[in-house]
């Protein structure tokens, strides 16, 4: 028992010089801490040190395992229940940071909630610095090892809903410090954007930089109007060192949560950002400038230092896609199936003012492409099979962790110069690809850069899938003949 007691000190020591824990509140919290755990001991002056918290809550757990606190498989929970005990509450985090944002402004407010989300174990970047990341073709591949595959969209959506029903979804504000989806230390920040009531929280297994979501406190279906542009840009002009874009609100082509209104945003630049234009047009209405990108998918870049003008020439993009068919490209805006037709709007501020991206999207299925015409093609589907979404959209991919092992024994079968293995067999069409970027060089380096340019190179290709016109110029055509 003394690891075990010993580890709880460590924890309440790394409470007060990280988590902004007070001396008067220590013994409070600890023995609410030995209440949880059915124990009752003096301190055992523990410190510590220079540990991390995913270094220190793993002790405390194995020590609590072996003390048969608890069992094995409540670990998350009770991990999750020490942290959140540790932490401040909501209130006076948010306060603090307000206070920070207005004296030291907005990027030094995020970064200290940022850090302490991390801090307290929300953020799990342990787990995420893991996570394999590299530059591949104009992209960023990560692998994702962290969170489960889901090769199927309605299990995905099973996968974010919340039986009982409360919370309502695993989104919702009353998910703070809901012991039911392990979030006792969640922690958000009530912002305003387009005149309501909004929430910012970082994601726990976030995907790029202070990847978090800005979530409606009302639990409404995901929705893309002309009040959303307003909105992005609200987030932006308090934010202006972060994007936020808004995945389309159909399923295949959004997001896992379509039932809950919500944004997702981050510190990080993708590279649909830096993307450069194809062509460009203007729109002689507003002033907006318009850039067709050169990009693997459809998307249309509207400029402007006028937040009226990106509304306006926004809206206009939005409201004649949506409407919009060509039946010979197997575009159809509208079928017995449904609306098929939406766009994924994403924001940032540069120098130019607003640039405001929209990405053309289509759910609409085919006999020959069930699962999506414009969405990954079933060659691809070994690498990636689930949703496209926005961050994918943007050029950031987020592959299976099933991959890494996958890859890694196609790595060593070419190596060694041996047949793909007959699990593998999927993966033939790929294998034989990266055989031919090998040449006749079989060394580990060459082989494993040739297994990256590979994903970079599918990658762009199912962009390329999802777009919904394959030459630029009919982009231009549309933007010509319905927008301008």
């Amino acid at each position: 028992m003394n690891k075990l007691y010993e580890s709880i000190d460590k924890l309440v020591d790394y409470a007060k010089k990280h988590l902004a824990l007070s001396e008067k509140n220590a013994d409070y919290v600890r023995n609410g801490i030995m209440d949880m755990l059915g124990a009752a001991f003096p301190s055992t002056g523990a410190q510590s040190g220079n540990a991390g918290v995913a270094e220190l809550i793993d002790e405390f757990a194995s020590a609590a395992v072996a003390a048969k606190a608890f069992e094995p498989e409540d670990r998350e929970k009770y991990c999750d229940l020490v942290m959140g005990a540790l932490s401040r509450m909501p209130e006076e985090l948010q306060n603090e940071f307000y206070a920070t944002e207005k004296s030291a402004g907005a990027k030094a407010a995020t970064d200290a909630f940022y850090t302490y989300c991390v801090n307290n174990n929300y953020v799990k970047k342990a787990q995420l610095d893991k996570n394999p990341r590299f530059d591949s073709d104009g992209l960023v591949i990560t692998i994702n090892k962290a969170k489960p595959e889901f090769r199927d969209a309605k299990k995905a959506a099973a996968g974010n809903s919340v039986g009982g029903g409360y919370p309502s979804c695993s989104i919702c504000h009353e998910n703070e410090g809901f012991v039911g989806r392990s979030k006792r230390t969640l922690r958000t920040i009530d912002l305003t954007l387009g005149g309501q009531k909004w929430f910012w929280q970082y994601s726990p297994y976030g995907y790029f930089y202070q990847h978090g979501i800005a979530v409606n406190y009302e639990h409404i279906p995901m929705h893309v109007d002309i009040g959303t542009f307003d909105r992005l840009m609200d987030f932006v002009d308090r934010f202006p060192h972060y994007f936020i874009g808004c995945n389309a609100a159909l399923p295949r082509i959004g997001g896992s949560v379509l039932a809950h209104d919500h944004y997702q945003g981050g510190g990080e630049s993708l590279p649909l950002h830096k993307a450069g234009a194809a062509f460009t047009l203007k729109d002689k209405e507003t002033g907006a400038t318009l850039e067709i990108l050169d990009w693997p998918g459809t998307v249309i870049r509207v400029v402007s230092e006028s937040r009226d003008a990106i509304r306006t020439t926004s809206e206009k993009i939005r409201a004649a896609w949506v409407g919009y068919d060509a039946p010979k490209l197997g575009i159809i805006h509208e079928d017995k199936d449904g609306i098929h037709n939406a766009i994924s709007p994403t924001v940032v501020k540069t120098e130019r003012g607003y640039e405001m991206s929209i990405i053309l999207r289509s759910n609409i299925t085919s006999e020959q492409y069930p699962d999506g015409v414009f969405h990954a093609h079933p060659e691809f589907h070994v690498v990636k099979k689930e949703s496209i979404g926005l961050i994918e959209a943007q050029g950031l991919f987020i592959l299976p962790g099933r991959l890494e092992g996958e890859l890694g024994l196609i790595e060593d079968s070419i190596i060694h110069r041996r047949n793909l293995p007959s699990e593998l067999a999927d993966y033939k069409f790929i294998y034989g690809e990266i055989l031919s970027r090998c040449g006749d060089k079989r060394d580990g380096k060459t082989v494993n850069a040739a297994i990256k340019a590979e994903l970079g190179s599918i990658c762009s290709r199912i962009l390329d899938n999802t777009a919904v016109f394959k030459d630029k110029q009919l982009t231009v055509e549309f933007i010509d003949g319905h927008v301008l």
